[in-house]
């Protein structure tokens, strides 16, 4: 895929997100955004009327009201024309007088010309219950009138007032830790109903929604600023922003369709994981700043951003604090459990700021961080699914490839004993120097291992695992360098049928570089061969990485100090530093954010630990035979 379509693409995802989140976002007619709910605790501050208004009744209410006054309405009858009196028997046809006992009603109302007639219902009968009272077949003489009967009935119900009591402007309406009441709760919607007669205007409306998408697009533009400036590499991969795309789209879409249909509290949600899961696949600071991004979007929607802020930001560090590298399964636990208690003491303390009453805490918000922190154990679950998504590698995962004891290590151990040692050696070397420019010490130490697995398709081809015979000895110098090359693209197939992940891949490619096969090119030099230094070339890519390059370091320097015959720390120092100056005349840290003094460090790193490793031991002395 060319560069062209990537930016596209990452450009695409950019948009798609901002659209989504402002076609997403809770839409408010007025700043009314408190979630109600009888018999819990007003979760907000103080809440004054800012002008007058009236309480009005409650649906159930005003139900109650109209059944109880329609008991004394009595539907309007007519009787058949040329009718001027009320019929005996009144007669009414089978329908109606249903209609009339489902209703409950216990009159009816006859209309003789301007006369109104009450009748009892226990004197209206149907015809069949006519002739079973008279023994004589009866036809309907009444006819329901609609019109005059709805009329009433409006006018009956219009006697009901949708309103009980007033309050006045600046009356305390409720408090933070109140219990909701049912008083309480007709207050606050008449207080909503209120608000909502004075909603904002059409260009108030627009105006908001501009502000909204200004926020929106700086918050995402200042995460894509900090991503260009400072991970520049995370930036350019397509993955990454796919990834980062999408945990953004979950939490905070996720949290406007919550409040927006759900109406339950938004502190349930795991807003941690958008810091846990970054630190597990990249670092601290980028999973600090996406984390910042992903709160200061939510909190533009929050009835009380100022408290949201707060928790999510502290919570947020302590997540990123409490998880280094995740190399085993209960760090998540110890890292729930510290957001669990941030959470916590930083409400505790809000609350107690603001109000400076205990009775004003919430006990229900310390269930949600409890939640949280569960929910924070359950994200890795997500560690495996984002990995496979995205080819992205964890540090767990690094660990379980480490294991020398995997199918594939173990074969390189048994097949190719002398390249297996190698690697351990080059494991161990860049790991000390990752360790020491700080770099990522464990996916350097796991690529180390399999940085060499090509071999394994033809262990004799390389001189570590020669017993006498070399037998590329015999071949021309281009063919020979031919085949030893091909270690790289053997090693690569090997990864993807064993299913190791993308990382670990371009650590095998990358970890000569484009360096020549100098033996074998230097050896067609001398034999007066004409040359080609493409033929002696690895394929490459050059490393992009500081891991790359320390592992290409690694590599050079364990190889070549095999080669001495001398091994004292003045030998293994000249060694080590003519094998990197070569590499580095040669350019092949020149995509590296290698600096000279990561480079001396390495060095340092790398005389020593060798050093150490042919250190001169003392010789035993044997025993004297006794005399």
């Amino acid at each position: 895929m060319s560069e062209t379509i990537k930016n596209i693409l990452k450009i695409a995802s950019v948009l798609l997100l901002f659209g989504l989140i402002l076609y997403l976002f809770p839409s408010y007619t007025t700043s009314y955004r408190y979630h109600v709910e009888v018999g819990k605790p007003w979760g907000y501050g103080l809440i004054t009327a800012d002008r007058d208004f009236p309480i009005y009744k409650s649906e159930q209410q005003l139900a109650d009201e109209r059944a109880e006054l329609l008991k004394t309405f009595a539907p309007c009858f007519r009787p058949d024309s040329g009718m001027r009196r009320v019929p005996e028997p009144a007669v009414v046809t089978y329908a109606d007088y249903e209609r009339l006992t489902e209703a409950g009603i216990t009159r009816i109302s006859v209309l003789t010309g301007r006369v109104s007639t009450p009748l009892p219902l226990e004197r209206v009968y149907t015809p069949k219950s006519a002739y079973l009272a008279f023994s004589k077949d009866y036809v309907p003489n009444l006819t329901y009138d609609s019109i005059t009967s709805s009329r009433l009935k409006d006018n009956l119900l219009s006697q009901i007032a949708p309103t009980q009591g007033m309050v006045q402007a600046g009356e305390k309406i409720i408090d933070r830790g109140e219990i909701i009441t049912e008083r309480d709760y007709q207050i606050l919607q008449s207080h909503r109903r209120s608000m909502e007669e004075h909603q904002f205007s059409t260009t108030q409306r627009i105006t908001r929604a501009g502000g909204t998408a200004i926020l929106v697009s700086l918050f995402l533009l200042l995460f894509i600023l900090y991503l260009y400036i400072y991970r520049r590499d995370v930036l350019q991969s397509l993955s990454a922003s796919w990834f980062f795309t999408l945990l953004v789209a979950m939490m905070v879409l996720g949290a406007f369709i919550w409040m927006r249909f759900l109406h339950w509290s938004v502190y349930l949600l795991p807003f941690a994981w958008v810091p846990v899961l970054v630190r597990i696949f990249y670092d601290s600071r980028t999973a600090l700043f996406l984390h910042m991004v992903v709160v200061f979007i939510v909190a533009l929607a929050m009835p009380t951003p100022y408290e949201f802020l707060i928790i999510q930001m502290v919570g947020g560090i302590a997540a990123v604090l409490s998880l280094t590298d995740l190399t085993k399964r209960a760090q998540l636990v110890h890292t729930a459990t510290w957001i669990f208690l941030a959470y916590s003491l930083t409400y505790t303390a809000v609350i107690l700021h603001g109000t400076g009453d205990v009775a004003s805490l919430n006990w229900h918000f310390y269930a949600y961080f409890l939640v949280n922190g569960v929910l924070v154990v359950c994200a890795y679950g997500l560690i495996y699914l984002f990995e496979r998504t995205f080819g992205l590698l964890s540090s767990i995962t690094l660990v379980e490839l480490s294991d020398i004891n995997s199918d594939l290590l173990h074969d390189l151990a048994e097949h190719a004993p002398g390249t297996f040692q190698h690697s351990m050696q080059v494991s161990s070397l860049a790991t000390e120097a990752a360790k020491a420019i700080g770099a990522n010490a464990i996916l350097v130490r796991t690529a180390a291992l399999y940085h060499d697995i090509g071999k394994l398709l033809h262990p004799e081809f390389f001189t570590e695992n020669q017993d006498t015979v070399n037998p590329l000895a015999s071949l021309p110098p281009k063919q020979a360098a031919a085949l030893i090359i091909n270690h790289v693209e053997d090693g690569v197939h090997l990864a993807e049928k064993h299913h190791l992940p993308p990382m670990v891949s371009h650590f095998i490619r990358t970890h000569h570089g484009t360096s020549m096969a100098r033996y074998f090119y230097n050896t067609a030099i001398n034999n007066g061969e004409k040359v080609n230094p493409k033929d002696f070339q690895y394929p490459g890519p050059k490393p992009s990485t500081r891991e790359g390059a320390i592992l290409m370091m690694a590599d050079a320097v364990e190889a070549r100090s095999h080669s001495l015959t001398d091994y004292t720390p003045q030998t293994l120092a000249e060694s080590v530093d003519k094998m990197i100056d070569a590499q580095i005349a040669d350019g092949q840290f020149a995509d590296t954010p290698l600096s000279f003094r990561d480079i001396e460090t390495v060095r340092a790193v790398f005389k020593q630990r060798l050093a150490t490793i042919y250190h001169h031991r003392i010789q035993y002395p044997e025993v004297k035979k006794q005399e």
